[in-house]
């Protein structure tokens, strides 16, 4: 899943995408070294962002989805927690709402994407952008991630979204310390029980950077190793700014996988 950022903030590439034809043209790069989705966002969600009014955030996405749609065969993700994003979105052309909030305020989201038969990333987060990196704190985090996966399929079922429909999202750096990333990380398998694709969102993020002392700019390395690792464990889709990158170590450690298994 390669990122395309439409935002001025965004925590690594922030600003440099926001013009449409720039981000347009970023998109149909990252296909071009092997991205299987392309996800659009037009709302920061590091820590301590600002959020942005709906109006904003579509003026932002929707004209690149709608040049990108006629461009590319990959599908096309909206990254947002506002259902009238997400419903302008796809009517645009996107197939998958990519919800850092789970819909966990209301059910409005929820029966959108049963409406539109769309896929949905169901996201673990604690808090929001602007409190979730204050102190976050589990008395489990890998259990409670877990206990949050089952209530919310339930949930989305009451609201007629089929499983088929939902890939799961542990959240890493959502309300998390460097400490629960990478028990969740090293558990990631346990959530294969939930019998639904996982996505893990790893790229250059700030853990790598509080356990390594790398700025943004020097994570590639660690994100890399992340990765490779999730997918060991079973992990479907892995989210990047680094699209060639990640392929290359992606399936190279499939390779590898491949070999062990016979």
């Amino acid at each position: 899943m390669g990122i395309v950022n439409v935002t001025p903030d965004s925590f690594y590439d922030g600003g440099r995408f926001l013009d449409t034809r720039a981000a347009v043209a970023h998109a149909l790069a990252l296909v071009e070294q092997g991205a299987e989705i392309i996800d659009v966002g037009g709302e920061s969600t590091r820590p301590g962002a600002v959020p942005v009014a709906e109006s904003e955030e579509l003026l932002r996405v929707l004209p690149v989805i709608e040049q990108l749609v006629g461009q590319i065969k990959a599908p096309i993700s909206i990254d947002t927690v506002k259902p009238g994003v997400a419903r302008a979105a796809l009517a645009a052309g996107a197939s998958i709402v990519n919800d850092v909030g789970a819909g966990r305020e209301d059910d409005t989201m929820s029966r959108l994407v049963a409406e539109a038969r769309a896929g949905y990333v169901c996201m673990h987060a604690q808090g929001t952008p602007q409190t979730m990196q204050v102190n976050p704190s589990y008395t489990d985090v890998v259990r409670e991630v877990g206990d949050f996966f089952s209530a919310r399929l339930r949930r989305l079922n009451d609201c007629g979204v089929s499983r088929e429909q939902i890939i799961l999202d542990p959240g890493f750096g959502f309300g998390k310390t460097a400490e629960h990333n990478l028990q969740l990380l090293g558990a990631a398998r346990s959530f294969s029980r939930f019998e639904r694709p996982l996505l893990v969102g790893v790229s250059r993020k700030s853990f790598i950077g509080s356990l390594l002392g790398a700025e943004p700019a020097d994570r590639l390395p660690g994100a890399l190793a992340c990765a490779c690792v999730a997918v060991e464990a079973g992990v479907q889709l892995v989210r990047a700014h680094d699209v060639a990158e990640t392929v290359q170590a992606l399936r190279m450690t499939e390779a590898i996988l491949a070999k062990r298994s016979t």
